[in-house]
Formats: C-alpha cells, structure tokens, sequence
C-alpha cells in the first residue's frame, strides 16, 4: 500500500502541467508509452488500409505537414516534440485526417476533395497536431483509468512481459487511438487555437481554415462523416477560429509564404 501511494504521489507530481495555451491539467501516462502506442496504432492501419501511391498527392501532404512541424520548434521551443514526423495518405474516401503520439500523421484522400488548397490542408492537420503537443489522448486516458488504472498499465509495461498488444487492450485504444474517441470540448478549442497559431507560423493562411470548415458543411448532409460527427457544430468552430483570428493574421503577416504547391 505504501508503494502505491508514493508512485500516485509521484504520478500526480509529475502529471500536473499545463498545455500550450496554459490550461492546467493531468496526464499521467509516460510520455514513452503514449508514443509506442501511436507507433503500433499507425502500423496497424497500415497494414489494413490501402496507401496513395499518388506522387503529387504525397507530396502535397509531405510538404504541409513538414511547414506544420518545421513551425513546432520556434511556437513552443520548450516541448521537446519530434523533429521526423512519419506522414502517410490512406485511400480513404471519408474526409478526416489524424495525428498520433510519437510522430505520426494520417491523412485520408477523402479530405483533398474538401480542402481546396494547401492552407486547409494545413487547418485541418494543425488542429490535429494541436490535439498531439497538448496531451489530450493522454489527458482523456488517465481521466478513464484514473491512478489504479495508470499504475497496473505502467506495472505491466515495466515487467516487460506484456505484448503491445496486450498493453493496447489494457488501455482500451485498439485502433481508435485518437481517432474517432471525440475529444471534450475543451480539448477541441484548444487545438482549434493551438492549430490556428500553428498554420500562421508555419505560413498558411489562418483565414482559409473557416473556408476550410464552410466547404466541410457544404458536403455534410449529401454524406455525414466522422470528421463532423466528433467535433463540435461548424457555428461554434468558425466563432472560435474568429475569436483568435486577428492574433494568427498577425503572425501570417510576419512570416514567409509556405510553399506547397497545390493539386
């Protein structure tokens, strides 16, 4: 008893923090083991979904998400994230794109028939980037096993004689890591915001990510799709992206054009 109450400690200790934008919260899960399962999770729907063969395509995607990911270290220095992103496009007609713990970015075709350029391509994998680097998956994870749940996951890890598999099932992921699990919608704003600042930085128009969520709506009731369904009412999105406009238009202003050259 007194062993688990020192590592509870130490786990609350050591989960209390605070995101990018400065709200405070706890996540508890290793930072190691967040990213191993992002790891086992990509490969996994890589090996079950079909991947673009599309030179043009991938180089559209490869080109945005390394402006994204190049723009992380002079937005928030401080939090340590990868420098190689691993960046694939599934042949996945629904319009939704992901990113994983560890450096993983996954974008459905789907979604280049709604993003017409690449600064919507950009909205949307900022937002999901946002979603990464503020530890919601990892956040949400210890609210739903609280600290029991956390120490027997981390106690299996550390015995070493757990699959990853079995890890994966313990946590209650499987394939849905971060990917249709509908984030609160604190988490939401939040990586509206974080995105937002993220495209600005990296040299994306901030203002093509409410055209990018007016083009989503125009498709939406000829085929209601997952992107939508787990993410708040395109009215309230674009009155958050208004809100923080004006402080990316600034940043925009102040930055070289990203350079990815469109379909």
């Amino acid at each position: 008893m007194r062993w688990i109450a020192i590592s509870a400690l130490s786990l609350l200790l050591a989960g209390c923090d605070e995101t990018p934008t400065g709200r405070s919260r706890i996540a508890w899960v290793p930072h190691g083991m967040m990213a191993e399962l992002g790891s086992d999770t990509f490969e996994q729907m890589r090996q079950f979904t079909p991947v673009t063969t599309d030179p043009a395509i991938k180089r559209l995607a490869e080109c945005v998400s390394a402006e994204l990911i190049s723009a992380l270290a002079d937005s928030w220095p401080e939090l340590g994230v990868p420098e190689h992103w691993n960046v694939v496009v599934f042949e996945d007609p629904v319009p939704n794109a992901f990113a994983l713990p560890g450096g993983r970015i996954g974008i459905n075709t789907g979604l280049l028939k709604v993003a017409e350029n690449p600064d919507q391509l950009a909205a949307v994998v900022g937002h999901e980037i946002g979603h990464v680097i503020a530890r919601h998956g990892n956040e949400r994870l210890t609210q739903q096993l609280g600290i029991q749940g956390v120490l027997m996951v981390i106690g299996l890890a550390s015995d070493g004689d757990v699959s990853n598999d079995a890890l994966m099932r313990a946590l209650g992921l499987g394939s849905q890591l971060g990917i249709t699990l509908p984030f609160s919608r604190a988490h939401e704003v939040e990586a509206d915001r974080i995105g937002l600042k993220l495209m600005a930085q990296a040299g994306f128009n901030p203002k093509q990510s409410v055209e990018l969520w007016r083009n989503m709506m125009e498709v939406a009731d000829d085929q209601p799709f997952e992107l939508l369904s787990t993410h708040p009412h395109h009215e309230s999105r674009i009155a958050v992206l208004q809100e923080y406009m004006p402080d990316a238009a600034a940043i925009f202003s102040s930055v070289p054009r990203a350079a990815c050259t469109p379909l």
